[in-house]
């Protein structure tokens, strides 16, 4: 079987994998411990992020007439690519949060969402809370005002009602004469 035969499956995982992507960030993992090792792929697991170790040949092939031909500059060096299909923010998060505890591990460029992303841009995305945690902050902040006229309302049934807010104030009000 000739080489190029045996690398066709391969280049058609890559790109069936980065097609219905929402985001893929590339990483350098030298130096990470077994250990380590492990414990990413275990955190993006449970995130959902589809996770694996390319050569670069590989996915310079996979990525020429994609959204992911932006991240051709950056196929340098041991390269490990972090997809996720449902939340455009979780490889950042996940990666960049691992990347405090082990300082090896270092993110060379991603696409989210169509845009190409340098480090910095990613580090900056992974400070973007996931979408379910947005729209429990939205339901909050829409659920607030009502929460407190609820308490003010309250409050007031309490205290006897709305006349009885009002008849302390209507005999201190001097009399018109």
């Amino acid at each position: 079987m000739a080489k190029i035969e045996l690398k066709k499956p391969v280049i058609e995982e890559i790109s069936a994998a980065i097609k219905d992507a929402q985001s893929v960030v590339l990483v350098d993992y030298r130096g990470l411990t077994v250990e380590q090792d492990t414990e990413l792929r275990k955190q993006l697991r449970e995130a959902g992020i589809n996770y694996k170790v390319y050569k670069n040949t590989m996915m310079n092939f996979a990525f020429k007439g994609t959204d992911c031909e932006g991240l051709l500059p950056y196929l340098e060096g041991p390269s490990a690519l972090a997809i996720s299909t449902e939340d455009a923010t979780a490889p950042a998060r996940v990666l960049c949060k691992f990347a405090k505890t082990a300082d090896k591990l270092e993110v060379k460029a991603g696409i989210v969402e169509g845009a190409v992303y340098d480090a910095d841009g990613i580090i900056n995305i992974s400070k973007i809370p996931s979408k379910e945690e947005l729209i429990s902050r939205l339901l909050g902040s829409m659920q607030s005002p009502i929460t407190n006229f609820a308490r003010v309302m309250n409050q007031l049934a309490e205290k006897g009602g709305a006349s009885a807010c009002e008849a302390p104030a209507a005999a201190e009000a001097p009399a018109a004469e």
